[in-house]
């Protein structure tokens, strides 16, 4: 494991836990070499995310304002396989008045010693209309700081 991935787990680690996704490994996630193909990591992280937000501030489809990520790492530390099931921690990390930064860490479900991934992305409010970033919702930022 590199000492980028040592660090950024121990980030993740060290952030409030906000949420926990129970997901599944798909036969379709795994690419032509047998493994989970490395895009879909970003997509167990990008549902764990939804579940939370959907949960903190309810459903934000059709909103004027919402979420957007401005940018997202992950550290690929150990090949998934079909089948498997995996648990998705998301973590609270630096809030910003528009932002909040997240990590995550994708364990197997089974044996939560093992690591897949680990990773981060940064969250910002966003007014559609006007394209800007805006204040983080009152709800949202008292969830945050409450923590």
């Amino acid at each position: 494991m590199t000492s980028h991935a040592n660090a950024s787990a121990a980030r993740a680690e060290q952030g409030k836990l906000l949420h926990t996704s129970k997901q599944d490994i798909r036969w379709g996630d795994m690419d032509a070499l047998g493994h989970v193909n490395n895009t879909v990591y970003f997509r167990f992280m990008e549902q764990c995310r939804i579940e939370w937000l959907d949960v903190a501030c309810g459903p934000t489809i059709a909103a004027d304002q919402g979420p957007v990520i401005v940018n997202a790492h992950c550290n690929f530390r150990r090949q998934m396989k079909y089948p498997a099931s995996i648990a998705v921690e998301m973590h609270a990390g630096a809030l910003g008045r528009t932002s909040v930064e997240t990590t995550y860490v994708i364990r197997d479900a089974a044996s939560p010693e093992i690591i897949y991934a680990d990773g981060a992305a940064k969250i910002v409010w966003v007014d559609f209309g006007k394209e800007k970033s805006t204040a983080l919702p009152d709800a949202l930022r008292q969830l945050l700081t409450g923590l």
